[in-house]
């Protein structure tokens, strides 16, 4: 049976791989736009940067955020003179690293899929009189909804599996950060292995379905 701090985990991991997703999908749209849209050595070092989580050890990046963000950073300085709450070991401490860690996951099947748009169907749209908006709405997310659904759920499985940057940034707070990474990770330091195997394998099973459905999707037309 699940604790009530394993279940308190359940719950918090899913917050933020919601509010994860959802937020990413807000940034990483238009930038993944612009990136579909763009030429040259700006574009180029943007990727890079955006790509940059997919090869950098997540303890890394975390590691650079906690300086980053804590009491004696660049950032953390600056929120604390506005006496504002700092992000290490807070839940939006937790959603800024993961957002960077996940941001590849999301901006990159957005970007291919607004790259496979032909601007035939913009041009048209346009002479037409429709707006940008109308564009987006009623054209841009129809044409491209493979790429969202990738986008959401490549997003959202990534952000339940991480562990290095959120135990960097938020460290181990039960009902605070304390995430189901961490929470097996606690429970095989403290020998409870029936615990670990509990949640590792509603981890693995989650994963595995995931990645059906996600790969039975792109089989099937929408």
């Amino acid at each position: 049976m699940l604790s009530d701090q394993d279940l308190m985990a359940f719950t918090l991991t899913v917050k933020l791989a919601l509010t994860t997703t959802v937020l990413l999908l807000l940034f990483g749209t238009p930038l993944a736009w612009w990136l579909s849209r763009s030429k040259g050595l700006l574009k180029t070092v943007v990727e890079s940067v955006v790509a940059l989580p997919l090869v950098l050890p997540p303890t890394v990046l975390g590691f650079y955020l906690l300086i980053l963000f804590g009491p004696q950073g660049w950032v953390g300085q600056w929120m604390s003179a506005l006496e504002l709450p700092l992000l290490v070991f807070s839940f939006w401490g937790l959603v800024l690293g993961s957002m960077i860690y996940s941001l590849p996951f999301v901006v990159q099947p957005l970007q291919s899929a607004f790259e496979g748009l032909s601007p035939l169907y913009l041009e048209v749209a346009s002479t037409l009189g429709a707006s940008r908006w109308d564009r987006m709405i009623n054209l841009i997310l129809p044409l491209t909804k493979r790429g969202f659904l990738s986008a959401i759920t490549l997003g959202f499985a990534h952000t339940v599996g991480e562990f290095g940057v959120v135990l960097m940034v938020g460290g181990n707070i039960p009902g605070k950060t304390q995430v189901l990474s961490i929470a097996i990770y606690d429970h095989v330091e403290s020998m409870q292995y029936a615990k670990a195997h509990l949640l590792a394998g509603g981890l693995l099973i989650f994963s595995a379905v995931t990645l059906f459905l996600f790969y039975f999707k792109q089989r099937v037309r929408l």
